[in-house]
């Protein structure tokens, strides 16, 4: 019997975390299944004495050590970079064929893609861009002003359209201070480039960073928050951003160079540094340079600063105060950018108005260069640093390489400060993360003429947890992160919060069948929104993802039929204290119109029903410009495709008006086990009487033993 020998190991790649096995045949007839824990990709670049790069060298002739570790290279591939000038497109495309008589076709049609451009991956050792130089450009377009914005997009279409190289592939990101998006995956085609380029919207988008010093405006204003708090914030979220944007780049295996468009970008003292760190040591682990472009170009300060800003007033304008921390502020704003390349291995360009040499400056740096892979004999997952030593037999040849990368990490090893970053990761990112099941229900509640109390019932299985719970874990985290975006992808309303779920006991034999709930609240103006919230088990590590486009209508408009809310449908009303149904009760807002009486009524997200418990509607109807309430009637219909299955006494409504909001609550308990299980429609219907109008609202139902 031949003997069969496994070794499983979870396995994770440094850029893209894909496990890797390799079966081996000995001699005997074993086979044997072997998992490396990490492949580690190295670009080396390799240059003789008068740097021009060194070609024909084999893994043979490298040497590679990991913290003084020898390591086994795996493969080791040439990138030669061609350097000629000229239209690539055409280069590219061969010799043209012979001209002959063209077919008939049919008129091509142009099918937009359902999804946005993204940075498509490579598998673990895959060379997918042979001999090619990968550039991409960034634009920061949350803090450039309009000026600037128009700067960077001319140098890039200047670079585009002359002087880009037949080795050259571009791809095209923007940061418009909610999310980063991908316009252009990497690329050859110039036209290609130049839509996304075009793409960008130029505006103000107004997240700039305001000083806190001498050089301030004098407005007049009262006293206020202080801005230095504001700047913490935004400075921290650019350099999210960017560590966003790295971590899509080394999905790739070869080096890449990202050209930073920004008008500048000043660290707030220490507090930037943790994130600063962070985002430096992303670009390290995936082999990403910056080359920070600052868009104001040359710039000739005046003492106190431009007509664009109101006078500093005070004591400093005379001191000289005002003009020296004018001046420090923009250096700082420098200084930061040229941080970033200089740890990276990559150079700033500041104080030149021809932008586009930024981008040939990060062309110029990716010359021919060797791709070395090796699987790490250390397999820990700590998270550490581990520094990299490169050699070659001949000592004459210079080497350019990265010097060390940080080794993944363990969900379960992650700080409070990776959790955090995870998330807001998962926040930025295009595409949503479903490894754990989630379900949401957004409604609207009329507060006064203007605004709207707009409930979010979010819902987890309880098996979800089953994971967390087999771990032997007393109890989890569920870590909530969402934000609201109005029709012009501002963010209007977000939400951060966190419940802890008990995994014994009683409630640990509820959660197989029951769901997990949280509930928050917004106050929102009509329009149209969209939702994208996160939920994660904080002991497993898994995340959810729901995305959701919902419309806030303008009730004050609505003339011919009566003014309703959304309608929420339940089959369950829970005490207040249940902390397994309302796990985030203490930050339910007041003015929910689902909490009544120290109960909560609890929207059926999948509008599921069982037969043998009874159904709650609950709806508002508005009556504006009265004094006095009308009478009002409504009734519930539950048909059966085209047949009346069921329907409720008409329930008049005499009373309960809100004198501020004018809203009139309307709620039915329903008995379902009179109708047979299958499949309905449940049609809400409202008149008013003295007006002669009325209002109707209906929703697929399913009823279940």
């Amino acid at each position: 019997m031949k003997a069969i020998s496994i070794a499983l190991v979870f396995a994770l790649l440094a850029g893209a975390q894909q496990p890797v096995q390799t079966p081996q045949t000995t001699a005997n007839g074993t086979v044997k299944f072997q998992a490396n824990t990490q492949l580690v990709i190295e670009t080396v670049t390799v240059k003789d004495k008068n740097g021009k790069p060194v070609e024909g060298l084999t893994a043979k002739d490298f040497t590679i050590t990991e913290d003084g570790v020898a390591q086994t290279i795996r493969f080791c591939e040439f990138q030669k970079l061609d350097e000629l000038q000229g239209d690539f497109s055409r280069l590219l495309a061969g010799p043209a064929p012979a001209p002959g008589p063209e077919p008939a076709a049919a008129p091509a049609i142009a099918v937009p893609g359902v999804t946005a451009h993204q940075i498509t991956p490579e598998r673990p050792g895959d060379i997918r861009y042979r001999d090619r130089r990968l550039m991409a450009m960034y634009f920061d377009m949350s803090a450039m002003p309009v000026p600037d914005q128009v700067r960077a997009e001319a140098a890039a279409m200047k670079f585009i359209k002359t002087q880009m190289l037949p080795a050259d592939l571009m791809a095209i990101m923007a940061f418009n201070g909610a999310a980063v998006q991908v316009l252009q995956d990497f690329t050859d085609k110039r036209d290609d480039l130049e839509t996304a380029i075009n793409k960008l919207f130029i505006a103000d988008a107004g997240l700039g960073e305001n000083a806190n010093d001498e050089s301030t405006a004098d407005t007049g204003a009262a006293f206020g928050e202080d801005d230095s708090e504001f700047n913490l914030f935004t400075t921290d979220r650019q350099l999210g951003a960017l560590q966003t944007a790295v971590k899509m780049l080394g999905q790739l295996n070869e080096k890449k160079v990202l050209v930073y468009f920004a008008s500048g970008l000043k660290l707030n003292g220490i507090d930037n540094q943790a994130q600063f760190q962070a985002t430096t040591n992303a670009a390290i682990r995936a082999n990403v340079s910056f080359y920070p472009v600052d868009a104001r170009g040359l710039v000739a300060q005046s003492p106190l600063g431009d007509a664009t800003h109101g006078s500093p007033g005070g004591v400093g304008m005379y001191s000289g105060m005002s003009a020296m921390a004018n001046t420090n502020n923009f250096q700082k704003s420098q200084d930061t950018m040229y941080a970033l390349a200089a740890d990276t291995g990559g150079k700033a360009l500041l104080d030149n108005n021809d932008l586009s040499q930024g981008v040939v400056q990060a062309q110029k740096a990716i010359t021919s260069y060797y791709i070395i892979g090796y699987y790490s004999a250390n397999t820990a997952m700590d998270g550490r640093f581990r520094r990299i030593k490169v050699t070659l037999a001949d000592v004459s040849l210079k080497l350019d390489y990265r010097q060390g990368y940080y080794a993944g990490k363990e969900f379960k090893k992650f700080t409070t400060v990776d959790k955090e970053r995870q998330l807001l990761d998962a926040l930025m990112l295009g595409d949503p993360i479903t490894e754990l099941t989630i379900a949401l229900e957004v409604n609207y509640f009329q507060l006064n003429s203007a605004e709207y109390f707009v409930p979010v019932v979010v819902k987890i299985p309880g098996s979800e947890l089953a994971l967390a719970r087999k771990g032997g874990a007393e109890h989890t985290l569920i870590d909530f992160i969402g934000e609201v975006k109005d029709e012009y992808n501002v963010t209007v309303a977000n939400v951060r919060d966190k419940v802890d779920i008990k995994l014994s006991g009683a409630t640990a034999a509820q959660l197989a069948k029951q769901p997990i709930q949280y509930d928050t609240g917004f106050t929102l103006l009509p329009g149209t929104y969209s939702l994208k919230f996160l939920a994660r088990d904080d002991e497993t590590g898994r995340i959810g993802t729901y995305l959701n486009k919902f419309v806030v209508p303008n009730l004050n408009k609505e003339l011919k039929r009566v003014p309703i809310s959304s309608v929420v449908l339940s089959g369950q009303r829970v005490d207040m204290r249940d902390s397994l149904f309302t796990a985030g009760k203490d930050k339910t807002p007041a003015v929910n119109p689902l909490i009544q009486n120290g109960h909560k009524l609890i929207p059926s997200v999948t509008r599921v029903f069982s037969r043998s418990r009874d159904m709650y509607v609950y709806l508002q109807a508005y009556e504006r410009g009265v004094t006095t309430m009308q009478p009002l009637v409504a009734f519930v219909t539950f048909y059966r495709g085209q047949t009346k299955a069921f329907e409720t006494p008409p329930l008049p409504v005499m009373e309960g008006m809100d004198s501020k909001s004018k809203a009139v609550p309307l709620g039915f308990s329903l008995a379902l086990n009179k109708l047979q299980p299958g499949r309905y429609t449940c049609q809400v219907t409202v008149v008013d009487t003295t007006g002669q109008k009325a209002a109707f609202w209906q929703a697929p139902v399913m009823l279940v033993q």
